[in-house]
């Protein structure tokens, strides 16, 4: 088959075996340190989309993905509902009141954000009943003041079903300091632990007890919870729900609670990408001093290829070619490895913590009992790509230096 006589020589130049035992060392390494800054890459962000995939659906499945907040409380959210369920993008809309207070037990205190929810209706928009360690959420029942805290919440204060707390909130009044503490008695029901900050700082009482808490009648609530098809949709749907709806209600999603931790781990997931970069940059440059070195160990052989008619071009091209080779095949064994890993990185990290008894994630510490990884064909092809690209760029030098070599020069030291 016909091949290119820069392709031909540089391809054998690959699978000779050099003079220079050092040459033929420092091309291997290249090449394995190629390898390894793939694999690195493509096992990191996998670990780290994993991370994100279980924040997201921990904290957004327990913060509303968008709500249709009302100016006054709502009267009737059953025609909000289903004035929002004509959108294509609402999975679920259900009735929704928050409020921000004070939890007092025993002398200690905490800042909390209360969701007054329909315990029949909530597992349509949150994942909460499924993270219940402790009681049931069933039982917050209306005119009960039952709660569910967070596990955080319950270890902070000690407390086990069936303890009683003290709500505190603030109440508009005629007082000199216009805001009085209003003090409502809660009774715990239940304990969710969905393993975020959201332990600490959320719990939920039944809809009528949210609303006899702010002097409503109990079947008014503050707005109607959404659940949306497409999270980053989320903002431009419930706007356009809420002005579908009239002057009377307003918008709000996840992106004005939650999106600065998001856009935070999605700043970190690119900064650890750029680091990651350097160790394949490294690697590839590595290839700048292997074909140096080549360049200096075949000048005879350049020399005579000159001699018999090859043009600086073509011997630019071999080096080129010699050093492609080493990047492509450093590049393809680390990504095939670096899939591999990536695929099995939980099973090895249980292996790993089978064989030493000591848990490297332990729930009682981190808000996941292993190591998650996602594994995303785009993230493998850009490092791939990288490689590539690094590789190929770092040929450029040695080739350009070997296509100066003259002949008559190289012939005299040989």
């Amino acid at each position: 088959m016909f091949r290119p006589l820069s392709i031909f020589i540089g391809t054998r130049y690959t699978r000779a075996k050099r003079r220079n035992r050092f040459v033929s060392f420092i091309s291997m390494t290249s090449m394995i340190g190629l390898a390894l800054g793939v694999l690195a890459m493509i096992v990191v962000l996998s670990v780290m989309n994993g991370f994100q995939r279980e924040m997201s659906s921990r904290i957004l499945g327990m913060v509303p993905h968008a709500t249709v907040v009302g100016v006054k409380p709502i009267d009737d959210w059953q025609p909000v509902a289903a004035a929002a369920m004509k959108n294509p993008q609402v999975t679920a809309a259900v009735p929704f009141t928050q409020m921000d207070g004070m939890f007092s037990y025993k002398g200690a205190m905490q800042p909390i954000e209360i969701s007054g929810v329909d315990p029949a209706q909530e597992g349509k928009v949150s994942i909460v009943a499924q993270h219940i360690v402790r009681g049931k959420l069933e039982d917050l029942r209306p005119g009960e003041f039952g709660v569910v805290v967070g596990e955080i919440t319950a270890r902070r204060f000690r407390l086990n079903v069936g303890d009683k707390l003290t709500l505190i909130v603030p109440e508009l009044s005629s007082a000199p300091g216009g805001i009085t503490p209003r003090m409502q008695r809660l009774n715990v029901v239940g304990i969710f632990k969905v393993g975020a900050e959201l332990d600490g700082s959320m719990a939920l009482i039944n809809m009528a007890d949210a609303a006899e808490i702010q002097h409503w009648q109990p079947n008014q609530v503050q707005s109607v919870r959404l659940a949306v098809k497409d999270l980053y949709a989320a903002p431009k749907v419930s706007a356009d729900i809420a002005a579908s709806l009239g002057a009377g209600y307003k918008a709000d999603d996840w992106t004005h609670t939650q999106g600065s931790l998001f856009s935070a781990m999605k700043m970190e997931k690119t900064m650890i990408g750029l680091l990651l970069l350097m160790i394949v940059a490294v690697a590839a440059f590595n290839i700048i001093a292997t074909l140096i070195m080549v360049v200096n160990d075949k000048g005879a052989d350049i020399a005579i290829l000159r001699t018999i008619g090859a043009t600086p071009r073509q011997i630019m091209a071999i080096f080129m070619v010699q050093g492609t080779v080493i990047g492509i095949v450093g590049t393809l064994i680390g990504g095939v490895l670096g899939v591999i890993a990536a695929l099995n990185v939980s099973e090895l990290v249980g292996w790993l913590e089978r064989v030493t008894g000591q848990h490297i994630f332990s729930s009682d510490v981190y808000f996941v009992s292993n190591l998650p990884s996602e594994l995303q064909g785009g993230d493998v092809l850009l490092i791939c790509s990288a490689g590539f690209v690094l590789s190929f760029l770092a040929t450029i030098y040695p080739a350009y230096r070997a296509a100066k070599i003259e002949p008559a020069h190289a012939l005299r030291y040989s």
